[in-house]
């Protein structure tokens, strides 16, 4: 027979989401007549907006009648969306041919990946969202899992914690290749500042090293000081990929929709464009986001899908402030819920399957242990700010009960 993938064998368990909802069916299973809420995976809940189910609406009916249907379209996508993206989105930083559209950053990720290959070094925020990590040890940049540390042999983790404002100590780093970098940060909820991304850049620059920035929940931010695209910062051109999504402000969860931006000026050492190879990529493993939901995307980032957006974005965010009061009032420390989804709760002392399978257990709520984002999140609790307001404020209610 074929032989396995070693790599999938260096994985120490399953993808941590998956174990999530396999403690949860046990908890349902053991407690038949309990309601189970979830703050936990960062699944969107609210009904996509009228205006852009009416932009979806039409482009499927269109696909029943000769004149508006369309079989395959350009991989990188629709014109019009890339060039509505780099015009409302990054305010011309960046050029429609720059940016690719795809269905969502995770996948984007994956293939991201697969550009680079397994000969890079990689260094990713501790703690991170896991696609970073496993996606790297699937491809073969990473050497075994220590379990006694929590971490794989080959990988640099960048401790990022409340101490340090969650900001790595870039003097402190060796030089990697690669560099994952997301903010707002899932699952901390910390967003960098303008002079921290001026940091990274500089390093990144001095180190030749590409930064791969994640800035899947840009439009969380309501700080206006505070930088929603690498691109925001000078240099960042030279030295950085930006990859983003439609799913978190919009709901496009389960449409799938979201885009990378590779800019012309970002080179390998011997001078060839990264942009061409990525370009290849894309036409080569992928074909194209859906036509449907990519009129999706368009309505999405007109002016009226903005305002709209605006709305949904206000709506979780009122949902975030709501569990961060509620902590507050349980006298347990927490960061992030301002200018992100995610709030970051600290449980000294305990660790973090532990309090999970407490408020699970107890409380009837889903989280998401911090130790599932690296070995830097243990003690930590992730909650999710998206939820439907009734069950976001029960939630909270069940949580007061509960002592620390």
């Amino acid at each position: 027979m074929v032989a396995r993938n070693s790599n999938l064998a260096k994985l120490p368990g399953g993808y941590l989401f998956p174990e999530i909802g396999r403690r949860r069916k046990a908890c349902q299973e053991q407690n038949p007549g309990a309601r189970i809420i979830s703050l936990g995976i960062g699944n969107t809940t609210e009904p996509l907006t009228p205006h852009i189910t009416e932009a979806l609406a039409r482009a499927a009916a269109g696909l029943g009648t000769a004149e508006g249907y369309s079989g395959y379209g350009d991989e990188q996508g629709f014109a019009s969306l890339r060039q509505a993206i780099a015009d409302k989105l990054y305010q011309g930083r960046v050029g429609a041919d720059e940016v690719l559209t795809s269905d969502g950053a995770k996948c984007d990720i994956g293939r991201l990946q697969l550009l680079f290959g397994n000969q890079v070094t990689v260094a990713v925020q501790d703690p991170s969202y896991p696609v970073y990590v496993d996606g790297s040890v699937i491809m073969g940049a990473s050497g075994d899992f220590d379990s006694a540390s929590g971490q794989y042999q080959g990988i640099v983790y960048m401790p990022c914690l409340p101490e340090n404002q969650f900001f790595p100590d870039l003097g402190a780093l060796p030089r990697t290749d690669l560099i994952y970098f997301c903010s707002p940060n899932n699952p901390t909820g910390a967003v960098a500042t303008r002079e921290q991304l001026a940091q990274l850049v500089e390093f990144a620059l001095a180190n030749r090293s590409i930064i791969i920035f994640d800035s899947a929940y840009s439009e969380y931010i309501a700080d206006p000081s505070l930088p929603r695209s690498i691109f925001e910062i000078e240099g960042a051109r030279r030295c950085a990929v930006e990859v983003s999504s439609f799913s978190k402000p919009v709901g496009f969860t389960g449409l799938r929709l979201g885009w990378t931006v590779c800019p012309r000026d970002l080179v390998f050492d011997d001078g060839s464009p990264v942009l061409k190879d990525w370009n290849r990529i894309m036409t080569t493993v992928f074909n194209g986001a859906s036509n449907v939901v990519q009129h999706g995307g368009l309505a999405a980032v007109d002016d009226t899908g903005l305002a709209e957006m605006r709305r949904t974005v206000a709506y979780y965010m009122e949902n975030a402030a709501l569990i961060k009061r509620c902590l507050e009032e349980m006298g347990i420390e927490s960061h992030g819920g301002v200018n992100a989804p995610y709030i970051w709760a600290r449980f000294p002392g305990c660790k973090s399957w532990d309090v999970f399978a407490r408020i699970l257990n107890e409380a009837f709520v889903v989280c998401t242990p911090g130790s599932g984002f690296g070995p830097a999140g243990e003690g930590f609790i992730r909650f999710s700010a998206f939820g439907h307001r009734a069950d976001v404020v029960e939630a909270t209610e069940r949580l007061k009960k509960l002592s620390f």
